[in-house]
Formats: C-alpha cells, sequence, structure tokens
C-alpha cells in the first residue's frame, strides 16, 4: 500500500456530509461560504445605514436608554462596573486578556492536532473580526449626530468591540475543534456571545445595533476564511445528537435573556435579549449548520 505523504497534517471536510458520500467539487464548495460572507457583509452595512444613518434609527436605540444608568440590568454585579467585581470575560478590563489566552488556546489546539491550515485560519478570524471592528467603529462607520442626542449617546460604538471577542474566538475555536467536539464547542460559543451581547447591552456600553454588527461582521471572516481553505480530502464528519440544535438555541435563549434583563423596563429587556439572541442564532447558522470545513488530524497509512 502506498505511504500517505507526511505534509498532508491537515485535511477537512463539509460536516453537512455524512460516510461515503460524496465531496464536492471545489468551486462549488469555495462559492457557497464566500456568498453567505458577502450576505453577512450586505447585512451589516444594512443595519449600519437602517440604525445608524437614519434619524428613525437613531431615536429608536436611543430610546432605549434611562437616567437610571447600569445598576438595574441583572448583570450588573458581573459586568465589572460595579466597585470591586470581577467582570465576566470579555467585559470592561478583561477583554485584551480575554483575546490573548482565546488566542493561546487557539495556538495550543492548533500544535496539538497539527492542523496548520486552520489554525492560521482561526487565528485570521479572531484577529481581522476584532482589527476589524476598531477600524469600522473608529474610522470607517462613525456615527452621525441626526436627532442632537446627548453627547453620550453620539460616540462611535457600531461594531461593538466587546462582542466581538467572543463571536470572533469563538468561531475560530470551531474551525480548529475535532469533528466531535465542533458541535459542542459551537454551542458554548453561541451561548458565550448571547450572554455577552447581552451584558453589554442592558449595561448601556451598547446598542442592539452594535452587537449585531459585531456578530455579522466575525461572521463574514469566519465564512471566508472556510471559504479559503484547500479543497477536502477526506469525508466522514461525526455530527453531533439530533437534539443539540433545539438544546443550543434554548441555551442561548435563556443567557440572553437574563444578561439582557433590566428591573427597571420589561421592553429594554426584551429587546436586548432578542437582539443578543439573534447574534446567537446568526452563529449557530453559519457554524453549526453550515457548511464550513472541519479540521481532522491524519496520521501516515500503514504500508
Amino acid at each position: 500500500m502506498t505511504r500517505q505523504d507526511p505534509s498532508s497534517l491537515c485535511v477537512h471536510a463539509d460536516p453537512g456530509q455524512v460516510p461515503g458520500a460524496t465531496a464536492e467539487t471545489g468551486p462549488v464548495r469555495t462559492a457557497r461560504p464566500l456568498l453567505r460572507a458577502l450576505l453577512c457583509l450586505l447585512g451589516l452595512l444594512a443595519v449600519y445605514l437602517i440604525a445608524v444613518c437614519t434619524p428613525s434609527g437613531q431615536r429608536a436605540e436611543n430610546a432605549l436608554f434611562n437616567d437610571n444608568g447600569a445598576k438595574p440590568a441583572w448583570i450588573y454585579d458581573w459586568s465589572g462596573m460595579a466597585y470591586g467585581s470581577a467582570a465576566l470575560p470579555p467585559l470592561d478590563d478583561t477583554a485584551m486578556t480575554t483575546l490573548a489566552v482565546g488566542m493561546a488556546v487557539i495556538a495550543v489546539v492548533t500544535l496539538v492536532r497539527r492542523c496548520w491550515w486552520h489554525g492560521c485560519a482561526a487565528t485570521g478570524v479572531a484577529v481581522v473580526t476584532l482589527g476589524g471592528t476598531e477600524m469600522l467603529s473608529k474610522v470607517l462607520l462613525p456615527r452621525p449626530d441626526l436627532i442632537d442626542a446627548p453627547d453620550v449617546l453620539i460616540d462611535p460604538s457600531f461594531p461593538s468591540g466587546h462582542a466581538a471577542i467572543p463571536a470572533g474566538l469563538a468561531l475560530g475555536a470551531v474551525l480548529v475543534a475535532s469533528p466531535r467536539v465542533r458541535p459542542y464547542a459551537t454551542v458554548a460559543g453561541m451561548l458565550w456571545l448571547a450572554v455577552a451581547a447581552g451584558a453589554v447591552q442592558a449595561t448601556y456600553q451598547h446598542r442592539p445595533s452594535d452587537v449585531l454588527g459585531a456578530a455579522l461582521l466575525a461572521c463574514a471572516c469566519y465564512c471566508l476564511a472556510a471559504g479559503l481553505l484547500p479543497p477536502a480530502a477526506a469525508p466522514g464528519i461525526t455530527r453531533g445528537p439530533r437534539a443539540l440544535p433545539a438544546v443550543a438555541l434554548a441555551l442561548s435563549a435563556a443567557g440572553a435573556l437574563a444578561a439582557g434583563a433590566r428591573e427597571d423596563s420589561v421592553t429594554q429587556s426584551l429587546v436586548f435579549a432578542a437582539a443578543a439572541f439573534l447574534c446567537a442564532a446568526l452563529f449557530w447558522f453559519i457554524a453549526g449548520a453550515g457548511t464550513a470545513p472541519t479540521a481532522r488530524r491524519t496520521r501516515p497509512a500503514p504500508d
């Protein structure tokens, strides 16, 4: 038997495939993630134009803020805003530490599993997501003052950097995860994103459009990375339990509601939770139910 080329250390396959299925051709496999990346970027632009660049959009989002501040938020004690409290990563001053630890985890998994292409792609997703968020919010996508809003409400905040960190890191982790671990990594990532997105809204650090913009940007980076990875070399991906999508969405809904809830307004709580859950649902659609490739460690075949 011919020995496998040792240089081929990491291959991937479509998680939608089943053992024995025929792999898609290169152009078809590449076009789908790239099309999804384009749609995510168009969604990002649409959210910005509607929510940030129209008077009605600004009024609607500014109406979600009141004079009570962040204290009525249920998650206030874990937001880092309370005196002496430890912030839930990546809130408050834990953002950069969370990013560094997340990048280190991706690097370790890449080294252990020897999936170099996927490790590079995962690193790129995390770095480009956060870097793109900073560039867009501070340079390219300003927040015009169309309704004479107070100064505190006209600072540029679209997309949200705090939401971009869990979105980028979690999607990067999904890329390097093994086939058996990947479904559960997706669930953990979408739950983390839902909680972070709900928390930054409930504590008045970001608007619903900000967290949606961050999720759309991260998903666009993920799809782009997935489409540019080398063609699949081996089918056969282990699927998660059939009930996993329902469980994942239920957990994300509960996390979004708990993190986005406020004691002073049911309306605000529901809006914040809905936006956070929408971020998690988008995460699942792209990473859990999409057609992105999954890294799989391979070993040379015996003679």
